[in-house]
């Protein structure tokens, strides 16, 4: 990690989610009566807990409808959910003005096009490798490891790092 983006990173406070294709791996299984499930990565869930122990707040922002999606934030305790957001930035707008945190104390992760509005504004810009090209293009960083499967994981142990508290995280496991 370069000193601009550890910089950058120390600064967060709220970590933004998208959900298809970062949260999960994109899939959309389907049967005849609609959704049947998603897919979520258990170490990308503890990964999203441990981001309280810095004093950074969790957000999802998805342009799809899931109870799955609202399930699973309820697991993890995200404090702030946003679903049906076909206009991104707009649903950006009401985090900021709930949180009353500046764009530049938010992270977030995406990997399509519809993602842009946020990628471009907050302090910190993350997609997949999997990700639009458009996207992987604009970003800050591009994760190795794929969405759904320890993308939001390594993530967050990158603001762990950046804010100096994840060897005390890891050591607070071992007592």
């Amino acid at each position: 990690m370069n000193a601009q983006l550890l910089e950058k990173l120390s600064r967060i406070r709220l970590m933004i989610f998208d959900v298809d294709g970062v949260l999960t791996d994109g899939k959309m299984h389907y049967g005849e009566n609609g959704e049947l499930f998603k897919s979520f990565n258990v170490l990308d869930g503890h990964g999203i807990k441990l981001l309280k122990r810095a004093d950074v707040a969790s957000a999802i922002i998805s342009a799809r409808n899931s109870p799955i999606v609202n399930r699973r934030a309820a697991d993890l305790e995200i404090a702030h959910v946003i679903q049906g957001a076909g206009q991104k930035q707009k649903a950006f707008a009401q985090l900021l003005e709930k949180t009353g945190l500046t764009p530049e104390q938010c992270a977030f992760v995406g990997d399509d096009i519809i993602d842009l509005p946020v990628l471009t504004r907050v302090g910190v810009s993350f997609t997949v490798p999997n990700g639009h090209v458009e996207v992987l293009s604009r970003v800050d960083y591009v994760t190795h490891h794929e969405g759904g499967n320890g993308a939001v994981r390594e993530i967050c142990d990158m603001i762990l790092h950046a804010k100096g508290c994840y060897t005390a995280v890891v050591e607070s496991f071992l007592k």
